[in-house]
């Protein structure tokens, strides 16, 4: 008996929450439709403050794609080893250097798992003709046929010369430069596709211009390639040294995660065969990719903490429009104390049209903020990114706004005197 008892109260107290909750909301949608065009205007506030949130979070994480994928045109998965000193002072005072070799190479592909292409690279300066007793001055590159895989290098004309090029000592080249930037091809023979079939003469001998490349990604002139260049494969180019050094080695990495463990690896096989003296040196881009994006982050949080900045003004407007919907009800408060409401009911219905007014802006506003990214990405070819918890960040504060900027004009509602209420005029 006392069990059933108490199941009917909890029913009975659940449905009267129920419908002190429904008479709540119908109660703030009445206030709403009965002065639409003040609380339009407050929730205006919270539109702008809404769709700003998103707004900005899309545009730093468009900034971040953009920097992120123009580090990675360079090669993300790159290691670049360097000679940088430790000589060893000889008779004479005379300097040994203690260059890398193809040697190196061998061991390192040998020793160093995850290695997916390689080349050597060896440098030098050379006069090369070409014809109409013609000379310029050019940096001459030998390298592998892989380089163009490790350089993320982009045909403007032709081919890249292959392995059967490398193994028959074929003299052939492929002129490099900057990214978009065929200058060096234009100067020797007007332009980039003019290029191919074209002959340079080294030294006396004759190369056949096979294709222009170009990096795929502006690099301030900071690569070895960036002032234009002539590559010729690394088995040819040993007769312009006359040595089996290398002035550096790149190899790629078959992903990203793999880079800064075998950087040590490589540079721990290459130290090992040279002197205890000498420095070799790994460069990667993974430490510039790391610090822009904590940079793209950092960016991104301080343009949200300012988009914050509006939602919290909006709040400021809907407490004072709560303010001034509080002082215009004052009889029909005293009304309803009169007929039995309680301070927390009274409470309960003016935050609730406060909630109501900062959700109904902010979910607008969420939803013009996810429009303008998504309409851009529907009808262009640019994949702006969108954030799901930006939009999910958005609502929820516009909850809290209504929260806290309506409680004060709800506990002041609901503290007013219900003799004092039916006596106001």
């Amino acid at each position: 008996m006392t069990t059933t008892t108490e199941a009917f109260h909890r029913t009975l107290a659940s449905a009267r929450t129920t419908v002190a909750f429904r008479e709540t909301l119908s109660l703030a949608i009445d206030s709403f439709c009965a002065s639409k065009a003040r609380f339009l205007l407050t929730m205006l506030g919270m539109v702008i403050g809404s769709a700003s949130i998103i707004l900005v979070v899309t545009v730093g994480l468009t900034g971040k794609q953009y920097a992120l994928s123009t580090i990675s045109g360079l090669g993300p998965n790159k290691v670049e080893m360097q000679y940088v000193g430790g000589n060893v002072a000889g008779p004479e005072n005379t300097s040994t250097p203690d260059f890398m070799t193809r040697d190196d190479l061998d061991a390192v592909l040998n020793q160093v798992p995850g290695i997916i292409a390689s080349s050597p690279m060896l440098e030098d300066h050379e006069q090369v003709s070409i014809g109409g007793g013609r000379t310029k001055d050019v940096m001459l590159l030998g390298v592998s046929p892989q380089y163009k895989q490790i350089r993320n290098l982009r045909p403007l004309a032709g081919r890249f010369f292959d392995d059967e090029d490398a193994s028959q000592h074929a003299k052939v080249a492929v002129i490099a430069g900057p990214c978009c930037d065929g200058a060096l091809a234009s100067q020797l023979f007007g332009s980039p596709g003019g290029s191919i079939g074209q002959t340079v003469a080294v030294r006396g001998i004759p190369f056949t211009v096979v294709g222009v490349y170009v990096e795929s990604t502006f690099d301030a002139g900071q690569s070895e390639i960036g002032d234009g260049a002539i590559l010729i494969p690394y088995e040819v180019g040993r007769y312009f040294t006359g040595t089996n050094k290398v002035k550096e080695i790149f190899f790629q990495m078959a992903n990203s995660n793999m880079v800064e463990p075998a950087s040590q690896q490589i540079t721990n096989v290459i130290q090992s065969r040279h002197r205890a003296t000498s420095v070799y040196r790994a460069q990667t881009l993974t430490d510039v990719l790391n610090i822009m994006k904590n940079i793209a982050n950092m960016l991104t949080m301080v343009l949200t903490l300012a988009a914050f900045i509006t939602l919290i003004v909006s709040g400021v407007g809907i407490m004072n429009s709560m303010l001034a919907n509080v002082q215009a009800r004052i009889k029909e408060i005293g009304i309803r104390k009169a007929l039995g409401a309680t301070k927390r009911e009274i409470r309960m219905q003016f935050l609730t049209e406060s909630i109501f007014l900062s959700l109904s802006g902010g979910l607008v506003g969420t939803l013009i903020g996810l429009a303008l990214p998504l309409s851009l990405r529907i009808f262009t070819s640019f994949k702006i990114p969108v954030s799901a918890w930006s939009a999910v960040i958005a609502l929820f504060t516009s909850v809290v706004v209504g929260v806290a900027f309506g409680t004060l004009p709800a506990e002041r509602a609901a503290r007013l005197d219900p003799v004092t209420t039916l006596k106001y005029e």
